[in-house]
């Protein structure tokens, strides 16, 4: 099947003829488990193109002979896939297109394949001029030096020689349906004891195309709320836990007979839930709930989380025999140390879960939720069990704009120049975190734009004021003209 691109529409020229102007490479991503950047500013198709061929070629090396390619409902992501798949085939290496899809998808399409390449083009929930691509290359996404490694590697390509050389064969594209064969994986695993009422928020993104079926598929009554992906075009783009999406699936359940209330990221990394009682349960504790389950089959197991997690979680862990492991935030930071530690299960705050038990390690918010549901669909209530696990006074992750200063310049003072009084231990993995006998206070530079976010958490109200209060003294003594948002 040829690809819908034309590579002279968007200034390339054919195999074998000289290309047009390369933009230049967008920056690090903030969370290295991406290339992301600005269309048309920093990524557009010739990028698309450039980028393709390079991970065609290094497939080609590898013995690999296709890479499978999925995209996003943004606009932007039919021409940048058509470009990264015509790039890809000029390579020589085939491209097999599963077409819109969530991003677990692509990481289950690499396995059923088995070629363990793959790329998602996706902004996330960014805003619709954002966009990116998730690389998968023997198996594992390419993250941190890998990923650098990568984009130097298109850049000397394109430094060296502006042509794409012509290969034997250009390489085939094939478009395979992988969303049945992930619901019936999925399915064939994961057992409810009973129908689960659910109200499903997809944010009118490309998990709206597999989410219901899959839920429906495991016995569940589903609602749909924004689940229409036509609507991505037109409607904003939020996280799962923007307060709007939030407030909006509550009041679904206050007036409804649903039990639980789901939201998927865009790309369906990212899971929250909301109960009948109008709560958000935060991803710490879902873990909790979680950790009980796994580790009821693997005594012993490590369970990986990030900076922000609850002291609750890891008191929880050690309960049930488990290795807590507190570890630096970001995809690419857990997915590493799960693999060293041998972790089953990890999660962050944000909302991304990881299974090794039953499961292949990747970030997969549907998986999450399915196994999730198998935990609830056990009892009467699946909020009032929700509702019941531990928590502590805490915060939201409070956000400090800066202007005159950097952020790291900030959390690094705090940390040379801070005297918290009563601390007990100061861990450095990601910014600051001081803990006390009867709370914790986090400060680490926030991923994307000039800000600290903070954190606290206490076993009381009056802990809580007073850590707050230990941290407000310190930073004012380090930039006493911030305006802190506590």
């Amino acid at each position: 099947m040829q690809s819908i691109w034309n590579p002279g529409q968007a200034g390339l020229a054919p195999a074998g003829a000289a290309t047009a102007r390369m933009p230049e490479l967008p920056p690090a991503p903030c969370e290295p488990d991406a290339i992301r950047g600005q269309v048309p500013r920093d990524i557009d198709a010739a990028y698309a193109h450039g980028l393709g061929v390079v991970l065609g070629t290094r497939a080609r090396r590898r013995g690999v002979r296709a890479i499978v390619v999925g995209k996003d409902a943004r606009l932007a992501s039919v021409e940048l896939a058509a470009a990264l798949q015509a790039g890809i085939r000029a390579s020589g290496t085939h491209v097999i297109d599963i077409g819109m899809a969530a991003t677990p998808l692509m990481y289950f399409a690499t396995r059923l394949t088995e070629t363990g390449a793959g790329v998602m083009v996706t902004g996330g929930h960014d805003e619709e001029n954002q966009n990116g691509f998730k690389i998968m290359m023997s198996g594992e996404p390419l993250v941190g030096d890998d990923l650098r490694g990568l984009q130097d590697e298109v850049r000397a390509q394109r430094q060296a020689d502006a042509r794409v050389r012509a290969v034997e064969a250009a390489g085939a594209r094939m478009h395979i349906a992988a969303s049945p064969c992930y619901v019936a994986r999925v399915t064939s695993d994961v057992r409810l004891a009973r129908g689960v009422k659910v109200a499903l928020d997809c944010n009118y993104d490309a998990t709206a195309a597999l989410a219901p079926s899959l839920l429906e598929a495991l016995g569940c009554e589903v609602t749909e709320l924004s689940s229409d992906s036509a609507e991505a075009y037109t409607r904003p783009r939020m996280a799962p836990s923007d307060p709007r999406r939030l407030a909006g699936l509550a009041a679904n359940l206050r007036y409804s007979d649903n039990e639980l209330g789901l939201l998927v990221d865009g790309d369906g990394d990212r899971l929250a839930v909301v109960t009948r009682s109008g709560a958000a349960i935060s991803a710490d504790r879902l873990l909790m709930l979680f950790a009980r389950d796994v580790l009821a089959r693997h005594a012993g197991a490590h369970v990986v989380y990030d900076v922000e997690g609850s002291r609750n979680l890891a008191r929880e862990v050690r309960r049930l025999g488990g290795r807590p492991v507190m570890w630096r935030g970001g995809a690419a930071h857990i997915a590493g140390k799960m693999r060293e530690c041998g972790a089953m299960l990890a999660g962050e705050m944000d909302g991304q879960f990881r299974f090794r038990d039953r499961w292949h390690g990747h970030d997969d918010a549907l998986y999450a939720a399915a196994r999730l549901l198998e935990i609830v669909a056990a009892h009467e209530s699946p909020s009032a069990l929700l509702d019941a696990l531990p928590l502590e006074c805490v915060t939201p992750a409070l956000k400090l704009d800066l202007a005159g200063i950097e952020a790291p310049w900030l959390v690094d003072a705090l940390r040379a120049r801070g005297r918290f009084m009563g601390a007990r231990e100061v861990i450095e993995l990601d910014g600051l975190r001081v803990e006390y006998e009867d709370g914790f206070g986090l400060a680490r530079v926030a991923c994307g734009g000039n800000a600290v976010l903070l954190r606290f958490e206490a076993d009381s109200g009056t802990a809580l004021s007073r850590i707050q209060e230990d941290f407000r003294r310190q930073l004012l003594s380090v930039a006493p003209d911030l305006r802190l948002p506590f």
